[in-house]
């Protein structure tokens, strides 16, 4: 009787023990972790420059939800002004596994592409893509490079840099054209300056630099030229070189308008052009695109439709220049 108790009292514990082992959930599998992508970019500009393009992207990055260490990884190369290093940089990009190459001015996307046809290629200051080679058209660019475009067209912004002048000098008749003749879209700019000159009754005359030991040459060379203003043209030596051209037209006494609005931040006296840095941050748009799958090919260049004017106060009282009024209200920026 005691026997048959014992083994009628033990059932309920063996129906739950069993109970309990088929309803328990199976051991829990490790979760694959969250892919981090790679972004490599590709510079030819000072580390500070750099510094604030990186920067810029993250910062288009993290709008879109990418967190820098968490989801994305940056893998920088910048050849500053040697050019010949390029080639080596691209490929060090190629072999370091990146996703994306976000590159800074026409010759590093070109040495990008030809250093992959397979990773994605995104431009922040495309100038002439399609004349560069870069892209087969704006609209379907055909291969792996896409991204920004720096300007409208050649003649867009050196006619309206010209206008600017007028209004800021009304008697202005000769401008120099500081130009870089080693920066392939150099010519095209310069021919579209001299368009915009020419309709608008301005001589003009060439002023190259192409490296930091030409710096005094060229100034004598427009000074002698009695240049009432000078048009900087961007190229990665001319905006290197950005301090020491400031001070030189400062101390020359000879007013000018940039391509970059760094040089009115360095004591340049004004300028008209998009922002590097909202390059930058814009292109964050492709990075996001290609990573969630779309094809660079199918990602139409996009032109700018924004362009800021600076005016650098200081530097025009030192000059003794008389800002118009109306050329203040208009300005994006006005340092004192």
């Amino acid at each position: 009787m005691s026997y048959r108790l014992g083994v009628c009292r033990a059932w309920p514990w063996v129906i739950a023990i069993a109970v309990l082992f088929v309803a328990a959930p199976p051991p829990a599998k490790a979760q694959p972790a969250a892919k981090v992508w790679r972004i490599g970019t590709l510079h030819t500009a000072p580390s500070s420059d750099e510094a604030d393009r990186v920067a810029a992207l993250q910062r288009g990055l993290a709008e879109l939800g990418y967190v820098a260490g968490r989801n994305v990884l940056f893998v920088n190369r910048n050849a500053g002004t040697q050019m010949s290093r390029l080639p080596d940089l691209a490929t060090e990009l190629v072999r370091s596994g990146v996703d994306v190459i976000v590159t800074s001015t026409n010759p590093t996307t070109l040495a990008a592409k030809k250093a992959t046809t397979t990773i994605p290629i995104i431009m922040t200051v495309g100038v002439d893509p399609v004349a560069a080679g870069l892209v087969a058209s704006l609209a379907r660019p055909g291969a792996n490079v896409t991204g920004l475009t720096f300007d409208v067209d050649a003649k867009h912004l050196a006619a309206k840099r010209l206008e600017i002048l007028k209004e800021l000098i009304p008697s202005v008749s000769r401008v120099a054209i500081l130009w870089n003749p080693r920066y392939a879209p150099g010519m095209s700019r310069v021919k579209g300056t001299e368009e915009a000159a020419h309709k608008l009754g301005i001589m003009t005359v060439s002023a190259q630099l192409s490296e930091q030991s030409e710096l005094e040459r060229t100034f004598t060379e427009i000074r002698r030229a009695r240049a009432d203003a000078v048009t900087v043209l961007s190229d990665p030596v001319v905006v290197a070189l950005r301090t020491e051209i400031t001070g030189l037209a400062a101390r020359y006494r000879i007013p000018a308008i940039y391509a970059l609005r760094e040089f009115v931040q360095d004591g340049g006296l004004v300028s008209y052009a998009t922002s590097l840095l909202d390059q930058w941050r814009r292109a964050a748009r492709y990075v996001d695109k290609i990573l969630k799958g779309t094809n660079p090919s199918e990602l139409p260049v996009e032109q700018p439709t924004a362009f800021e004017l600076w005016i650098n106060m200081k530097t025009a009282k030192a000059l003794g220049l008389t800002i118009p009024p109306v050329l203040l209200l208009r300005a994006d920026m006005v340092i004192e």
